[in-house]
């Protein structure tokens, strides 16, 4: 689980659960961030729109943070 201010625009983070495309990628984008947070697979290039505390409940660690 992380905490609602240990990421930001930009940064990488894996999820507990891959994205059920071909590649089966775990690491995704967060590319907006507000109420609902926006993540782009870094896999296939989908974007998810969810919840922030769905979110926070879904994402197991940051990978790389943006500068």
């Amino acid at each position: 689980m992380i905490e609602n201010n240990e990421y930001g625009l930009g940064d990488i983070v894996e999820m507990r659960k891959p994205h059920p495309c071909s590649s089966r990628s775990k690491q995704f984008e967060i590319v907006r961030l507000g109420a609902d947070i926006k993540i782009k697979c870094c896999g296939c290039g989908n974007v998810i729109m969810m919840p922030r505390n769905e979110f926070n409940n879904k994402a197991k660690k940051i990978i790389k943070k943006s500068d």
